[in-house]
């Protein structure tokens, strides 16, 4: 009896461990690079604003005017519209509000309220503007401002892989992008195939997209529904390689790893003939909708995206015939095909996903940064497989959960980004990198094999 209960607890065990172990992993990776990176914090941006402001509303009523500095290198703009918008909320109005975005501007604002032109009585600056020599003794310099109060951002201690702007600007932004690709290869790899082409692909879509826009679409006077219809283009035309690739692989029995690579340089060479060798970047300001915008609650536009795709994701490989079609072809494709599966749109339908979502990439990169260059997605290809593998997907095909690979690219995030903020040079990161796939690769083998001991080791002495 007692063996049976423990041969239940270890096979519960086991599911947990393969169902929930790289939650925990990542878990165990934030904790880690928090204590890592645990030092004086300075707040920037609405973080700073927010302190700023708080500071203001306790010793001061609307009816007394505030200035508010800031400059560069501290969110500027992120940090002047949060004041506006809390000051504003709490009865200030525009009269009563001066903002000062250069050391000049600063000046010219206290030279008027030493005057008697405009009164101030508070001034709420960020971190290096409060370091200016112009405000090192305000009083004395400007003796007619009289009892100014001076509000700053105060330092404190913590982690610096936890602030807001590390985890947003650094690990969601580069995660998104890597993410919603894996979602592709996911599928592919899970009908035992794989895509080296991504990189390439974001970088032509990025290139498409931008040039379609300057050429079709009427450049810096491009319209939304314009620049939507060259993104939609640029999406279609990567689906379209991904196509071609799933055509190769099915009706010619190309190897994917063949097929992909020779993709991989087609679209890295269509990339640079488009672009010419240089950046392209007469699109308007508004693309960076997509890639910089937060319209729901402050969550960034790509964010909610990629949540959206994840959910259909899911939805398709859990829920429906389609899903289960992929899953088929990569457990057994003769299988598969004599159960009726109709392996070869399978497979097409898999690798255009695949390009169409690196399409979607190129165009989160162009979005934002608002330009399109051929250098982009250099090297994204490892991490996607990277994020795919790590989450569970098995290179041997007819295993992998979409979530999981959330995870996996959650993880190839956190890790890139702690080794940035711990100063681990580029090259040491690919070796961390290619330790990590390894890694990944070495434990899916050993749950295959129930955590034997492989064949070649003896149990006497452990020799080969």
């Amino acid at each position: 009896m007692r063996e049976v209960n423990g041969e239940k607890w270890k096979a519960t065990a086991g599911r947990l461990f393969a169902d929930y172990g790289m939650v925990l992993v990542l878990l165990l990776l934030c904790v880690l690079f928090s204590a890592i990176t645990w030092e004086l914090q300075h707040p920037e941006g609405s973080d700073a604003a927010d302190q700023v402001v708080r500071r203001i509303r306790a010793t001061h009523g609307p009816a007394d005017a505030v200035l508010i500095g800031a400059g560069k290198g501290d969110a500027p703009e992120e940090f002047v519209a949060r004041a506006l918008a809390v000051l504003k909320k709490a009865g200030w109005t525009g009269q009563d509000i001066v903002v000062a975005r250069k050391p000049a501007e600063l000046r010219k604002a206290l030279v008027e309220a030493a005057a008697g032109h405009r009164p101030l009585s508070a001034l709420g600056v960020t971190s290096r503007f409060s370091q200016l020599p112009l405000l090192d003794d305000v009083r004395q310099e400007f003796p007619g401002l009289g009892d100014i109060d001076i509000f700053r951002p105060g330092p404190y201690w913590g982690p610096t892989f936890l602030t807001r702007r590390n985890l947003v600007d650094n690990v969601a932004y580069r995660s998104v992008v890597i993410a919603v690709i894996a979602i592709g290869m996911t599928m592919v790899i899970i009908t035992a195939g794989i895509d080296l082409s991504v990189g390439s692909l974001i970088a032509l879509s990025a290139v498409l997209t931008t040039c379609l826009i300057r050429e079709w679409a009427g450049g810096y006077n491009a319209t939304a529904a314009g620049m939507i219809l060259c993104c939609l283009g640029a999406i279609a035309a990567c689906g379209l390689v991904g196509c071609f690739s799933g055509v190769m692989v099915t009706l010619f029995s190309i190897p994917p790893f063949i097929v992909t690579l020779a993709m991989m340089l087609i679209a890295s060479g269509l990339a640079f003939m488009i672009a010419g060798g240089q950046s392209i970047y007469q699109v308007p300001p508004s693309i960076d909708w997509l890639g910089r915008g937060r319209d729901l609650f402050g969550v960034p536009n790509i964010v909610v995206m990629m949540v959206i795709l994840y959910a259909i994701a899911h939805i398709l490989m859990r829920k429906t015939v389609l899903g289960r079609y992929i899953y088929a072809v990569g457990g057994n494709v003769e299988a598969a095909r004599l159960s009726g599966v109709p392996v070869r749109r399978v497979l097409l339908f898999v690798y255009s996903v695949c390009g169409a979502l690196a399409g979607l990439g190129g165009v989160v990169q162009a979005s934002k940064l608002r330009t399109g260059a051929a250098t982009y997605g250099q090297g994204y290809e490892l991490d996607v497989i990277a994020a795919t593998v790590v989450g569970g997907t098995s290179l041997a095909g007819g295993q992998g959960r979409i979530l999981g690979t959330l995870i996996g690219a959650l993880i190839i995030g956190v890790i890139r980004n702690g080794m940035n903020l711990t100063g681990v040079k580029p090259y040491p990161q690919k070796v961390v990198l290619g330790a990590v796939i390894l890694g990944a690769v070495l434990l899916d083998m050993l749950k295959k094999r129930r955590w034997r001991r492989p064949r070649f080791w003896t149990r006497r002495g452990g020799r080969l």
